[in-house]
């Protein structure tokens, strides 16, 4: 017998819970095979098995909670794994008999349909004149007379259009407009001058104003909204949303948080990305996004504001020697935090490539604990779904976040080639800091979010591509 025992994911994790057993009692394993699922705070991982043979006791039911250390499973000799296998050969015997009895069915009776076929020709020949014979005396009679008084009033409405097409088609002059088209003209905002006409001697009428006109397609449908199958259900929270909620209502009653928003233009950063872009893609292997810009200028600003990148210790300040920055990945499990160790000494295609691949791997629950842990500040793009911009929580024992919202054109004041005031279309960002106002001033969230506005709107980052 050995034991299966949950072993550390993490330096920082303690407990785990396990969600999903894998395997059921008298199930055989293999060495390093997938035996239950475990859930922390900090990730959900599959624990392989360490031995080799069958599953003989489970000791912790799912949605149980356990130390690091505690015993999972036992697992036994693989030697009752051999009857087992002589299992498969007995199924496969009754199947041959089964595949015999639907041979039988198939032999005669289609063959009897066959002769039945030629009838059926001759049958429907004479039948099929009876019906129309039957049918117009009975249908035709009341109907005729009905018919007759719409019929009349067809050659009412060729009569109406008639005139009105006659004045354009007889004038002589070329030049002349009828009064209801210039009027018509007039109603649609459509300049005759610019009209050619189609009627005698060029002449413009009602079709060539409306041939002018652009056409538009039609609107397409509205497709419902497909109803989500949650509605009306009820289900357990995860492990991993019930610490996120702990977490979540902890830091907002041990810490007092408020959020500072600017603007930011970048137009430069835009007007770099559209450049470099087939350059930076077959280089780095990523598309450039703005997020590696955002990210960086937040970094370096924190050396010169160590308050943001701050933690309250009972009643010290501790200033933290290193950026690491946490950004937020949505995942189906919930919001997860992966950690940019060191992310202003980064370049933007060395952030942008570890950025995609840690959020692809946070989504597909690759990730290690220890790579979700560390953070001293984080960055989350709300932006990313058509947010202006929200006003982010702030995790403890963090104690700043930064909110990124969409970047979208719009008309802004700026400077033309004279120095005066002009408008013009920029590329424009709103970027709210929420922060503990326990350590953090708002004069203090003010100058940190001047920085980083000032070092995005000069974008002057061709040193820092890093291709």
């Amino acid at each position: 017998m050995s034991e299966v025992i949950l072993p550390a994911l993490g330096e920082s994790v303690t407990e785990g819970t396990v969600t999903r057993w894998l395997k059921n009692i008298g199930d055989s394993v293999a060495v390093d095979e997938p035996l239950v699922e475990v859930s922390t705070d900090k990730v959900d991982t599959e624990i392989p098995s360490p031995f080799a043979g069958i599953l003989t006791q489970i000791m912790v039911q799912e949605d149980e909670t356990v130390d690091v250390g505690a015993v999972l499973a036992i697992v036994g000799d693989a030697a009752p794994a051999a009857p087992e296998a002589a299992a498969p050969p007995v199924e496969a015997a009754p199947a041959a008999p089964v595949a015999a009895a639907p041979v039988a069915p198939v032999a005669t009776p289609p063959v009897a349909a066959a002769p039945v076929t030629p009838p059926a020709p001759v049958a429907t020949a004479p039948a099929a004149p009876v019906p129309p014979v039957a049918t117009p005396p009975v249908a035709a009679a009341p109907v005729a007379p009905e018919q007759a008084a719409p019929v009349a009033t067809a050659p009412v409405a060729p009569a109406t259009t008639a005139p009105v097409a006659a004045p354009e088609e007889t004038s002589s002059d070329p030049n002349y407009v009828t009064p209801i088209v210039r009027k018509l003209a007039s109603e649609m905002g459509i300049d005759l001058g610019s009209i050619r006409g189609s009627g005698v001697g060029g002449r413009i009428r009602k079709e060539d104003l409306t041939a002018a006109t652009p056409k538009t397609a039609p609107a397409a449908a509205q497709a419902p909204t497909e109803a989500s199958p949650l509605r009306g259900t009820t289900v357990p929270m995860s492990r991993l949303r019930k610490v996120l909620s702990e977490r979540a209502v902890a830091s907002m009653q041990q810490s007092a948080q408020l959020t500072s928003v600017v603007e930011v233009d970048v137009t430069k950063i835009a007007e770099m990305r559209q450049r470099v872009q087939a350059e930076f893609t077959q280089k780095a292997g990523t598309k450039l996004s703005f997020m590696p810009f955002f990210t960086l200028a937040a970094a370096e600003a924190l050396a010169a504001n160590p308050i943001i990148n701050a933690t309250v210790e009972d009643t010290n300040i501790v200033y933290h020697g290193s950026d690491n920055i946490s950004f937020a990945v949505d995942t189906e499990r919930g919001l997860l935090t992966p950690v940019l160790k060191d992310a202003a000494h980064m370049s933007i295609s060395t952030m942008a490539q570890t950025i995609a691949d840690m959020a692809e791997r946070t989504r597909s629950n690759k990730l290690t604990p220890d790579e979700l842990s560390g953070g001293t500040f984080t960055v989350t793009n709300t932006g990313s779904r058509g947010a202006l911009f929200d006003t982010p929580v702030v995790f403890l024992p963090q104690s700043a976040i930064l909110g990124t919202g969409i970047v979208t054109k719009r008309a802004a004041v700026v400077k033309d080639a004279d120095g005066n005031d002009a408008i013009g279309i920029r590329s424009m960002v709103y970027l709210a800091l929420s922060y503990d106002h326990r350590i953090i001033d708002g004069a203090d969230a003010s100058r940190y979010l001047m920085q980083v506005k000032t070092r995005l709107e000069a974008g002057n980052f061709e040193a820092n591509l890093g291709i």
